[in-house]
């Protein structure tokens, strides 16, 4: 994350832009101290389908059974 004095802004704007487009995040700062930050702007991205991966996950019929490397724990 980039860090920038408020004086700085005007004489950088142009390269603040290009970074931000790369996807990087800056935090505007006065006397050192940080005021606010600029992210890049990205789409809304698309909800979830609920049960769009039905039939793509199966589960065995011995899922629950314990495992033979544990048995010797088990006793």
């Amino acid at each position: 994350m980039q860090q920038i004095d408020v004086q700085e802004i005007n004489m950088q704007l142009y390269n603040l832009i290009e970074s931000l487009g790369k996807g990087e995040e800056i935090v505007i700062t006065k006397n050192n101290a940080p005021i606010a930050k600029l992210v890049p702007y990205t789409k809304n991205k698309p909800k979830p389908q609920f049960g769009s991966a039905k039939g793509l996950i199966t589960m065995s019929e011995d899922f629950d059974e314990p495992l033979e490397d544990f048995s010797e724990y088990m006793k």
